[in-house]
């Protein structure tokens, strides 16, 4: 019997969110319990679930781990989540850990499901891994070299960004419509243009700003037979893509590029798992910081959820606090 209660934040309609009360029995054999101590909100993802705006052949595909409900409403949303292993095998108990789970304060999971932190890695800057591992993905789909530009310097564009700045003889810049970006480029030791000023004839052009207007200035950048690998997401919206003026004669490749399965230049010998656990590894470098904002409390998430997704805030990685 459930001995203990958890809150959980649920989407329960169209700009609606709440904190439910829910019953948590003592976690089972091969199952550890995690109290949160921070998670993140996925403000592309999220905003279009708080909408419900995911489309009904994607019910189904855009299950997070552990989400609860259904689509469009009431579920329980969100896939980073960092917290302390209450109870489970002793060697766990204590360690702090990344899981893709819902934002709760308290949850049972399987031992196979978290991802304990490394030395390096605090766990405020953990909450990054689900975009990390989004990020990895893309770079792995793309094989990038030679001159690249990700346009959109959102959380998960700046994090290409950030992986293609330590290749080897790459010439990175990231792209975004508000200058004020260009602080974070230099801090991730890459260029930074606004869409106007983006270099041209790139071999790969990443795109990640979740516009149509973005998707345009990837594909105008492109050079001859490069790829244009996209990564936003748009829900149930009809996004125009220019396939005009020059999208044949340069040969181009509109690919795009998603999490749920590894890329195929990694399928062989890579799980999930450890791809997450690559991705963790990667924050160990506290330049990525810059993406997070002050953290919020969780019990404010239903009040302030509509100003955190709005796009025009500036917020890249809004950080939740569960103390």
């Amino acid at each position: 019997m459930p001995d203990r209660t958890t809150e959980a934040l649920w989407y329960v309609g169209a700009g609606c969110a709440e904190i439910r009360n829910e019953p948590l029995a003592e976690p089972g054999p091969g199952e550890v319990r995690v109290r949160a101590l921070y998670s993140a909100i996925s403000r592309g993802t999220e905003r279009l679930v708080l909408a419900g705006r995911v489309p009904t052949s994607e019910f189904e595909r855009m299950r997070a781990p552990f989400m609860g409900g259904s689509f469009p409403f009431p579920v329980k949303y969100g896939y980073s989540t960092v917290g302390c292993v209450e109870a489970g095998p002793a060697e766990m108990v204590g360690r702090i850990v990344f899981v893709l789970h819902p934002h709760q304060s308290l949850f049972n999971v399987p031992l196979s499901a978290v991802v304990a932190l490394p030395d390096g890695v605090p766990p405020a800057r953990a909450v990054l891994a689900a975009n990390m591992e989004t990020a990895l993905n893309a770079v792995w789909d793309a094989a990038p070299a030679g001159r690249i530009t990700i346009v959109g310097a959102g959380v998960v564009g700046a994090l290409v960004a950030f992986l293609c700045g330590r290749l080897a003889g790459a010439q990175v810049t990231l792209v975004d419509i508000n200058p004020a970006r260009a602080e974070l480029a230099q801090k991730f030791g890459v260029s930074f243009a606004t869409p106007e000023a983006a270099p041209t004839d790139c071999d790969l052009v990443v795109h990640a700003s979740g516009t149509a207007a973005g998707l345009a200035t990837a594909l105008s950048l492109a050079g001859f037979e490069a790829t244009v690998l996209e990564l936003s997401w748009y829900g149930d919206a009809l996004v125009p893509v220019p396939l005009g003026a020059a999208f044949h004669s340069r040969r181009l490749r509109l690919v795009s590029s998603q999490v749920g399965h590894v890329a195929p230049s990694h399928r062989e010998g890579w799980t999930h798992h450890r791809r997450l656990a690559d991705a963790v590894a990667l924050l160990a470098d506290s330049r990525l910081d810059a993406l997070l904002a002050p953290a919020v409390a969780f019990h404010d998430l239903p009040a302030r959820l509509p100003d955190i997704l709005n796009a025009k805030n500036g917020v890249l990685c809004q950080l939740i606090s569960y103390s």
